[in-house]
């Protein structure tokens, strides 16, 4: 057989997992890799510890750091996940993780299975719990179990730099997904700048409560949301990147497929603190075909989430529209200018807006752009190409004009410009558009 039909062989068995709701039978998988460096991590951590480059960790189970403990996780160092047990790694509260890599040598959590066999959903996920305020009593994790949430918004996790989290989302039940990375209750005292999840088989980034805050988020073809927000998240996000693979979707009956999703809470309540995070400099990209039949829209705000977007643009033929308030709650507080969402530039889809006040939306004072045709744009040839893609707009671009731009809270860095990326490519060096056929 030549190499490119087994190639091929491998990626059509990629779509078939991922487009399924539930996990194949444990023997129906492919053989796992098990290098003669492998460290198996079975059990929970309970003193500090520090995995180095020179070993490959495979998790087995659902391993915690537990309270008082620090997990030190050296430059270019392999994690890989075990589906059988649905491994994950857990850090609970008081408990920190400390993955500093650099730009030539990031620190990669991915699958077990060989390349050209990989899949959403072949381990876990990482999950980073802490001791911020959540506005849900006794919040735990789906699925799981472990608690997590307290008073403190400005408890510190640890610190994530230069990572990167491969074909996680196992289902711990049906339906039931965990994501690439899970944030519960974390602080702003936690560092996460350069993250990047690919194939995850739910939501990318996910953040149940608390106030951390983040920079350079990197989601690439997941199968569910890329930006989830949850029980009062307040924290600040800035700069982030996403490319959705059209052809994959979210096939289970509980959810459909979004740039952002955000509510305040699962049924919509008036819960404190109310889910009010900010986010700014954000590029969703919809590589080129004909969507998924259960994509939704761009941007999702509903069940009384008040999120602030900033400067942030959407391309792609998000069949719902680009940008959706649902429910009387948000969209009241919205015409009421309890949250704001300015700087938004809503390309390539037919509809552009649903259920948003149209007159406040279009006010020139919100600088939005909805009549933007993507030529217009003047972005970069293989702007959305799956594999290998060129982010940076030209520099006659009008995402690069300062006057197009919102102004953003004193939280963010100055960024005028629309989108992720100015004339800088921060995804240059230390992320990987082709994970399926990397050799670890």
């Amino acid at each position: 057989m030549k190499p490119n039909q087994l190639l091929g062989l491998g990626l059509l068995a990629a779509t078939m997992l991922v487009t399924a709701c539930v996990p194949k039978k444990v023997e129906d998988e492919p053989t796992t890799v098990t290098p003669s460096n492998v460290v198996e991590v079975t059990t929970d951590i309970l003193s500090s510890t520090t995995w180095s480059a020179d070993k490959v960790y495979l998790l087995k189970d659902f391993v915690h750091v537990r309270s008082g403990a620090t997990l030190t996780i050296e430059a270019g160092t392999i994690i890989k996940g075990d589906k059988a047990s649905k491994a994950s790694l857990i850090i609970l509260p008081g408990g920190k993780i400390s993955a500093i890599g650099t730009p030539t040598k990031p620190i990669v959590f991915t699958s077990n299975l060989p390349k050209g066999q990989r899949a959403a959903g072949d381990w876990g996920g990482l999950i980073i719990l802490g001791k911020g305020i959540v506005n849900k009593a006794a919040a735990t994790v789906e699925g799981e179990g472990s608690p997590f949430g307290g008073a403190d918004n400005a408890d510190n996790s640890g610190t994530l730099k230069y990572v990167r989290i491969e074909f996680a989302g196992v289902p711990f039940e049906a339906d039931k997904e965990i994501n690439g990375l899970t944030l519960g209750g974390v602080g702003s005292g936690t560092t996460i700048d350069y993250v990047q999840v690919s194939y995850s088989g739910d939501d990318s980034f996910e953040w149940f409560g608390g106030a951390a805050n983040a920079k350079h988020l990197v989601a690439y073809a997941g199968i569910d949301d890329d930006f989830d927000t949850d029980n009062g998240f307040v924290g600040n996000v800035q700069y982030g990147a996403v490319l959705r693979d059209p052809n994959i979707a979210d096939q289970c009956t509980c959810s459909s497929s979004n740039g952002f999703e955000s509510d305040n809470d699962g049924a919509g309540t008036s819960a404190t603190p109310q889910t009010t995070a900010n986010f700014a400099n954000i590029s969703i990209f919809v590589a080129p075909g004909a969507v998924n039949a259960k994509y939704n829209d761009g941007i999702f705000i509903r069940r009384n989430s008040a999120i602030n977007v900033f400067n942030t643009l959407v391309v792609g033929a998000y069949p719902k529209a680009g940008l959706e308030l649902n429910g009387s709650a948000s969209q009241a507080s919205f015409t009421a200018d309890l949250f704001k969402l300015q700087g938004i530039a809503l390309v390539d889809m037919t509809t552009k807006t649903l259920a948003t006040d149209a007159v406040k939306f279009a006010d020139a004072a919100n600088k939005n752009y909805t009549s933007w045709l993507l030529a217009d744009l003047k972005l970069a040839t293989g702007f959305n190409a799956l594999g290998k893609p060129n982010f940076l707009p030209q520099s006659t671009s009008p995402l690069l004009i300062a006057n197009n731009a919102a102004t953003t809270p004193a939280a963010f860095e100055a960024a005028p410009y629309i989108g992720a990326f100015g004339t800088t490519d921060w995804t240059a060096t230390w992320t990987n558009f082709d994970p399926q056929n990397t050799s670890y």
